[in-house]
């Protein structure tokens, strides 16, 4: 099976989830962030309802409400994609189905995280997500926090699956990454910031990000000169970016994007327990490392 080896652009960005000050789904500040990060920080498409979406403290019905008012502000522009994992098969394709129906571009699907199944389970799990709806899927390998690792034997399997075209590499093995590429046309994109030009030069397309909420326009210029083969310029880019491309992770990374915008006057809001608003500190210190990677906050 042959894919777009781009399916879903160069930059994603997963995007969080604006809340009021009393802590209720903001759908216009969701706009209005989505709209500022397709057009001013130059993302290709973004996620919604990701774990930097906050999607463990979000009802079904707020990530329904959430991805339509998104596609309808940057879907004629951007692609959509709508965070459904769970750890629940079942739970799973219901989102996956919302999705569909609201008109998403396509999903991310998480490794079923915290009940451990072998891979046989995680391989049917991800073919019977990818055998439930039309849309093309983006894998999300995650091990530190789902607790389990998509092998590279399990990953060449699925890629055998017409709708699953794409991973979200957040593994930090790179030679699995590297053997996953050689044997199947998955697109890779780094799931973390600072591995995105080390995942291009084994083969990977691009980065879904977090930092990218400021870091984009960066990120963006640095795989675009990449692929006209100037390394030394990406390189470049790379190391202008990497402090803020580290520094977002200092502690959560919601809490600290969430804190950027609102510094920003862009939408966030505060984020939903068990979280917390980052300290002025962590605020303070989030400034020095955007200002080291030439971004003002």
């Amino acid at each position: 099976m042959t894919h777009d080896p781009r399916p879903f652009g160069r930059l994603l960005t997963a995007m969080v989830t604006p809340f009021t000050p009393d802590g209720s789904l903001d759908l216009e500040g969701a706009a209005r962030l989505a709209a500022h990060l397709v057009d001013e920080q130059r993302n290709d498409a973004l996620v919604i309802s990701g774990t930097t979406g906050e999607s463990p403290t979000t009802s079904d019905a707020e990530k329904e409400r959430l991805l339509r008012v998104v596609i309808e502000t940057v879907g004629d522009r951007a692609q959509v994609l709508a965070g459904v994992g769970t750890n629940n098969t079942a739970h799973t394709i219901e989102l996956a189905h919302a999705a569909e129906k609201a008109g998403a571009h396509g999903l991310l699907v998480v490794t079923p995280y915290y009940s451990k199944p072998p891979q046989a389970g995680v391989e049917r799990h991800f073919r019977t997500v990818a055998d439930a709806t039309g849309l093309p899927i983006m894998v999300y390998d995650i091990p530190h926090r789902a607790g389990t690792a998509i092998t590279t034997e399990t990953m060449v399997r699925i890629a055998e699956h017409e709708r699953i075209v794409a991973v979200k590499d957040a593994k930090g093995d790179l030679v699995a990454s590297s053997h996953v590429l050689a044997r199947t046309d998955l697109a890779y994109y780094s799931g973390d910031d600072a591995a995105t030009l080390p995942l291009l030069a084994i083969g990977g397309v691009g980065l879904v990000g977090t930092s990218t909420h400021f870091t984009g326009k960066i990120a963006k210029e640095m795989i675009e000169v990449w692929e006209r083969g100037d390394a030394a310029a990406a390189l470049a880019l790379h190391r202008t970016a990497l402090p803020l491309f580290t520094g977002i992770f200092r502690t959560q990374g919601v809490m600290l994007v969430k804190a950027g915008l609102g510094a920003l006057g862009l939408p966030a809001g505060p984020v939903r327990s068990p979280l917390v608003d980052a300290t002025g500190e962590e605020l303070n210190q989030l400034r020095q490392d955007a200002a080291a990677a030439g971004i003002v906050l």
